[in-house]
């Protein structure tokens, strides 16, 4: 079976096993389903093709699912992105600016800004990173990994995601590419 093929039968499969409840997203069925989870990492690390990351990163929770399965395809390592203050989970403030990146989003789909945690001796300069997420609303989770990426003095290479809820209204900068648009789930 080629690429596209591939990805085709897969793309197929994460529409049949989702559905929509109470007015929400519900995903669990790409994660119940042995061929839709073992598809996800080769399929979203074919979306940037040519880039040969060294490093995949994702934002918890549902990122750590498949950024680590990503990370395998693509030969690369995976670093945790975390919610919460830097010192919620590193200790002293002061010593944790040595050790933790820490930015803040733009405002979100909920209309939330938070703050995303990343060790700081997971990514330096040399990194090639792509960004991987389950579903991009607003993209401001993006936005904050690709501005921690900068920080790090890695090289952002664009993000990858399951479905691109974005309308087009995404930032090209983050050069997104996406398995599935909102408009084609069921």
């Amino acid at each position: 079976m080629d690429v596209r093929q591939e990805t085709g039968t897969l793309v197929a499969r994460l529409r049949t096993v989702f559905s929509w409840r109470n007015g929400g997203a519900r995903m669990e069925g790409w994660w119940a389903h042995a061929d839709v989870l073992s598809g996800l990492g080769p399929a979203l690390a074919r979306l940037h093709p040519h880039a040969r990351p060294s490093v995949v990163i994702a934002p918890e929770a549902r990122g750590f699912i498949i950024g680590p399965l990503t990370a395998v395809a693509a030969d690369a390592g995976f670093v945790e992105m975390r919610k919460g203050r830097a010192n919620d989970d590193y200790g002293d403030e002061v010593l944790v600016q040595h050790r933790v990146m820490v930015r803040s989003t733009p405002p979100d789909y909920a209309d939330r800004t938070l703050d995303w945690v990343v060790q700081r001796r997971l990514l330096y300069p040399g990194h090639r990173v792509l960004f991987v997420d389950d579903w991009v609303e607003t993209a401001a989770t993006a936005q904050t990994a690709r501005r921690i990426v900068e920080d790090s003095g890695a090289t952002w290479i664009g993000a990858a995601v399951i479905v691109d809820a974005t309308d087009g209204r995404s930032h090209p900068d983050l050069r997104l590419r996406a398995l599935l648009r909102l408009r084609e789930l069921p």
